[in-house]
């Protein structure tokens, strides 16, 4: 058996071919928050299983949120939302010190998420409206 040589080419053609971050998908923009700020959708993420959707929502934060390791300037979440219930819960969530979504400073995961009413103009009630819309 001959041993195959990893070329600069042979590299090349394989980054293109790795599956991209999360980071490189296409977002949707699908509302605002009370702050004016966009709410972004990756549709790639949305999932329906139980009468439960689950989906990753990005926001910037206006105003930031001071934090003793640098302001948080960004958001991104997996929201999980119960829209017979208009209810909403985090999953998992990280917090950004560039708009960019590339220098994560924070990431929680909750032991076990917990339904609850999300706040009007809240990135929650944003993807409640947009991904619990009748046919969404």
């Amino acid at each position: 058996m001959r041993a195959t040589r990893l070329t600069p080419a042979l590299l090349f053609t394989a980054a293109l071919l790795a599956p991209q971050p999360a980071e490189a998908q296409a977002l949707k923009e699908i509302g605002k928050t009370s702050a004016g700020t966009p709410v972004y959708l990756e549709p790639k993420s949305v999932s329906r299983a139980n009468g439960i959707v689950t989906a990753t929502l990005r926001v910037a934060l206006a105003p930031p949120i001071k934090a003793p390791t640098g302001d948080y300037v960004a958001l991104k979440s997996v929201a999980m939302f119960d829209c017979a219930k208009q209810t909403s819960a985090t999953k998992e969530r990280w917090f950004y010190t560039d708009a960019a979504f590339k220098k994560v400073t924070r990431h929680d995961v909750p032991g076990k998420p917990g339904f609850g009413p999300a706040l009007k103009g809240s990135l929650a009630d944003v993807g409640l409206t947009a991904l619990c819309k009748a046919g969404g």
